[in-house]
């Protein structure tokens, strides 16, 4: 573990008019922070004020209690969220527990991590196209016979990755007897939050919530300031600012429904409990499209329309694995190759699995924050900085997230008990470049620009470059046993 400053030595060394440039340009692409001290988009921060000196592998500050479950909360002020323009949140969603409808101000990505349920999204402009059959034979008098239309809903599963654009209001229903898990991640700084790089979401419906206080928007604000924080926090539904009279002419009702719409005492929070089990439309599986879709349908794109357009993707079955060693553990993507619509988002997800005390090669990430969340095991990692500075060193384990900045280097090396993860990523099609390994920078560079880096013989150059022979993934040998 000793040669990895070493190693981003030798790249700053040899690639360092290439790293500085390509990062003036990835970064003011993205709009993560601006290169020569210019502001980040929409907030005060410089490129100065993200220089990381030290990261830590986090658990939620906050949880929010709702009637029929829990959400946990991540201090967006945080660095490491801040500097990378993120915030994370995890839903847990109780047996018939419904996540009211809400839409935020980012594009995000939504990983199953436990469980299986339904999931709906209200695109704009698109037609409702589950239809009841009473309705659709009833052309003479639409009532009649009416039970419900609305549009596509998909029925998830542990390893989906469902992908949102900003401002598209969506909702999950657990219908299973285990608790159904979500980890989400916004893209604060993507150029589809014209606002300032606060998260915010906005509900349908909601309540009050039960517990430490959650703040957004306006209120964060304070908090920074040094307003009052901890306190219950009341957060009403959008309905609640509107008159009731325009809310009673706007949906041509009574404006007694239209004053229920407001849920001005409604303390159940963000997840609520179904009395009965949720009914909605949803067409039968034939039992090849039952196969089919748990070996997960391949599509290319072509016929996709934004209205019909693919929103999630499974990067939990080991055959769709990218790289796969069997004495290491596999590592599974999911870009815009593969889910057309992270393209428009400019984000992606990469799974990765470790075997006991397994490592992943050093490397950096060329293009992309890396945000991981540990969903299952036990492991070290090391993060270092531009200047061979270590930054992270450490152990991590389920339930945190740790963020490995753009053109950092890291190193992961799974416990005993193995190490997955889920790896949010800044770009639909995030890249790595790898330290060590087969397809390394270290195997690009002729032996004599080795030696001379590291002040080594040819034959110790040559060991350097060669005695790894395996990608990506490394098994575990002699040196790599785990230390607690």
């Amino acid at each position: 573990m000793a040669s990895v400053p070493s190693l981003v030595s030798l790249c700053l060394l040899v690639l360092s008019h290439a790293c500085s440039a390509q990062l003036e340009q990835v970064t003011s692409q993205h709009g993560w922070t601006r290169v020569r001290g210019e502001q980040r988009r929409g907030e005060g921060y410089s490129l100065d004020e993200c220089q990381f000196s030290r990261l830590s592998a986090r658990e939620p500050d906050r949880r929010l209690t709702s009637e029929a479950g829990v959400t946990d909360v991540w201090d967006e002020n945080d660095d490491q969220f801040r500097c990378a323009g993120a915030a994370a949140l995890r839903h847990t969603i109780e047996e018939r527990g419904l996540l009211l409808p809400a839409y935020t101000n980012a594009p995000k990505l939504v990983y199953v991590d436990q469980g299986q349920g339904y999931h709906g999204a209200a695109i704009p402009g698109c037609a409702e196209t589950f239809q009841s059959q009473e309705e659709s034979q009833q052309q003479q008098d639409p009532r009649q016979g009416f039970r419900d239309q609305h549009q596509k809903i998909r029925k998830v599963r542990e390893g989906d990755v469902i992908a949102l654009p900003a401002g598209v209001a969506d909702w999950f229903y657990n219908d299973a007897q285990t608790p159904l898990v979500l980890v989400q991640i916004m893209d604060t700084s993507n150029p589809a939050n014209q606002l300032d790089n606060n998260f915010r979401q906005i509900q349908g419906q909601r309540g009050q919530f039960s517990g430490q206080g959650f703040q957004r928007g306006e209120s964060q604000s304070q908090s920074r300031r040094g307003g009052s924080g901890g306190q219950e926090q009341r957060s009403g539904n959008i309905f609640q600012g509107f008159d009731e009279q325009f809310l009673a002419e706007a949906f041509n009702v009574d404006t007694d429904l239209a004053r229920r719409m407001k849920n001005e005492n409604d303390n159940r929070g963000v997840i609520v409990r179904v009395e009965d089990r949720l009914q909605f439309l949803t067409p039968e599986f034939s039992e090849e499209e039952r196969s089919e879709y748990q070996r997960g349908r391949p599509a290319n794109g072509v016929e996709e329309t934004f209205c019909s357009a693919r929103l999630k993707q499974n990067i939990n079955d080991p055959s769709r694995a990218d790289v796969y060693n069997p004495r290491a553990g596999r590592i599974t993507s999911v870009n815009s190759h593969n889910l057309p619509i992270l393209r428009s988002l400019r984000l992606s997800a990469q799974k990765g699995h470790l075997y006991q005390n397994a490592i992943m090669a050093p490397h950096w990430n060329m293009n992309a924050h890396s945000i991981c969340y540990f969903t299952r095991g036990t492991g070290r990692v090391q993060i270092v900085d531009e200047n061979g500075r270590s930054v992270f060193d450490g152990e991590v384990r389920e339930g945190q997230i740790l963020t490995a900045p753009h053109n950092f280097a890291v190193v992961k090396r799974a416990g005993g008990e193995g190490l997955e993860w889920v790896a949010f990523k800044t770009n639909d099609q995030a890249k790595i470049s790898q330290l060590a390994g087969r397809v390394s920078s270290m195997r690009a560079f002729p032996e004599e620009v080795i030696a001379n880096s590291f002040q080594v013989s040819r034959e110790e150059a040559r060991r350097l470059k060669f005695n790894r022979d395996e990608v990506t993934l490394f098994s575990p040998g002699s040196r790599s046993q785990y230390r607690a």
